[in-house]
Parts: C-alpha cells; structure tokens; sequence
C-alpha cells in the first residue's frame, strides 16, 4: 500500500463530525463507522468510495443463499461464500499492514486483522438477515452465530472456519493462559468494536514512532466515542508534545490533571510537572 495520506483539514472536519454523530446515534451502523475511520486515515477515499464499499458488502449479501438454516447453516454458508469463494482471510503479515485495519482496503485485499475480517462477515450476514454478532475472545476476534445455548462460533481470519468448544478454549487459553469464561461468549457493541480496531491502529503506529499522525488521529476519533478510557486525553496531550504542538500538548496534560486530582494527588502533580516541561521547550 502507498503511504496514507490524510484528508485535507476540511474534509477530516466533516468525516469527524460524522463519526461522532453516528456513534451517539440509537443504532450506531458498524459499517459506516470503520469506514469514516478509513477515510481519516486515507484522504484518497472520497464518497464515491465509501459508497463503493457499502455496495459491495450489499452485493456479497446478495450472493448468499436464502436463509439457509440454523446458526450452524449460516456460518457454513458464511465460510464458502467469504473464506472459500471469495478468499478473505488473514495471514501473520497482515498484523504489520495498517490497511489491515481498514475496511475499504480489507474489502479490496480481502486480507486484514481479525477484527476487521470479522466486520466483514458480520456486515455481510446482517444483511442477509443472519443472527449474527462478534464476539471479543481475548486476543481474537470471532463471530458467533444464534443464542446462548445453540451458539456458533467462527474464525474469518482462518477464513470462516467454524470453531469447536475445544478450538475457542485454545484461542482463549493462547492469549490467557486460562479457560474461557462465559462472559467472553457475549455480543461485542459496536461502539466496543470500533474502540478495539482505534486501539489496534494505536498500537500500530506505536511501533513506528515516524507515523505519530497515525496514534493521533485514532486517538482523537477514540476521544469521539461516548465512552472511552480517561487516560486517552493523556496520551493525546504526550503526542502533541512529541509532535512539536508544545503549548497544546501543556493544556491538555493540565486539563488531564484536573481529572485525576480527585482520585489520585501524586498522579495530577507528576502530570503538571510534564506541562511545565512542555512549555519549558518553547523557551
């Protein structure tokens, strides 16, 4: 992938204001949201590709078989169609590519992270009118099929295959080190959805501190959601002193100070000893 460039500062304006309306909207579109994320991120995907990309979910919707059966049917029928057909799944590399966090490339590469091949299937079988949900396993994102007690689970990143008991405590017990709980069986949120895939592409560009306006964007897209950790604020105010926007980044470790006085006196202070540092460099 050519290196990412950003939209200009108007059209990120809008793709923000866009991002934060649908996430405090009733029933936030977990498309909609992951695809504004990839336009943050590559200011060549104007509307022509976002809507492109919504169609294409629409048409692989379109080439699945009528309502095929129970859960178990649906997530087959998901793998021959995605994994098998069409080839989407993912690879070891695909964890060093930041197109593996965005959707608009996962749909051309038909390669990504789990998470974002999971949106993929989750997309495309809601719209066929699949019972279909992710499910946030730790350190794997899967989706799952029916209720509680007929649940099925399956694995886009190894191309849709469904997953036994045994395979999801593996899974679990890879990233753990423990058994699975119930709990990690749940429906993911969206919103919890699209605060992982920002913490992925955060940790991305954590690696590369040459693309510190990567961890920016996707810190203040996270900053955007309804709920999200308090600590954001500080790393957003550690960037844009690392990023030169010295004053900026002495008013935001201020304002996070202020925050975590209340629970934490030493903390807040250690914090303001950071802002006076940063604006000791406009010196």
């Amino acid at each position: 992938m050519r290196p990412p460039f950003p939209p200009s500062p108007e059209r990120s304006a809008e793709l923000r204001r866009r991002f934060a309306e649908e996430a405090r909207s009733e029933r936030p579109d977990l498309s909609t949201l992951c695809l504004l994320v990839g336009a943050e991120a590559d200011g060549e995907l104007d509307e022509a590709g976002l809507d492109a990309a919504q169609v294409e979910l629409d048409r692989l919707a379109g080439l699945l078989p009528y309502r095929p059966g129970g859960p178990r049917a649906w997530a087959v029928a998901l793998r021959e169609l995605l994994g098998e057909r069409m080839g989407f799944h993912g690879t070891p590399a695909d964890y060093q590519r930041l197109e593996s966090s965005l959707l608009h490339e996962v749909l051309v590469r038909r390669r990504g992270l789990p998470i974002l091949l999971s949106v993929v299937w989750l997309e495309v079988a809601r719209r066929a009118g699949a019972p279909v949900y992710g499910v946030a396993l730790p350190g794997h994102f899967v989706v799952g099929f029916g209720p509680d007690e007929g649940q099925v689970l399956a694995d886009p990143f190894d191309g849709g295959r469904v997953l036994t008991g045994a395979d999801a405590e593996l899974l679990v017990a890879g990233a753990t080190g423990s058994g699975i709980d119930p709990s990690m069986l749940r429906p993911a949120d969206p919103l919890d959805v699209v605060l992982r895939i920002l913490n992925n592409v955060r940790a991305w560009a954590a690696a590369r501190p040459e693309r510190s306006d990567v961890a920016l964007w996707a810190v203040e897209l996270s900053l955007l959601l309804p709920s999200h950790p308090a600590r954001l604020r500080y790393e957003r105010a550690q960037l844009l002193v690392r990023r030169g926007e010295f004053l900026g980044g002495a008013s935001e470790l201020e304002a996070y100070a202020e925050v975590v006085e209340a629970v934490d006196e030493a903390a807040a202070e250690r914090v303001r000893g950071e802002a006076f540092a940063a604006r000791a460099m406009l010196n």
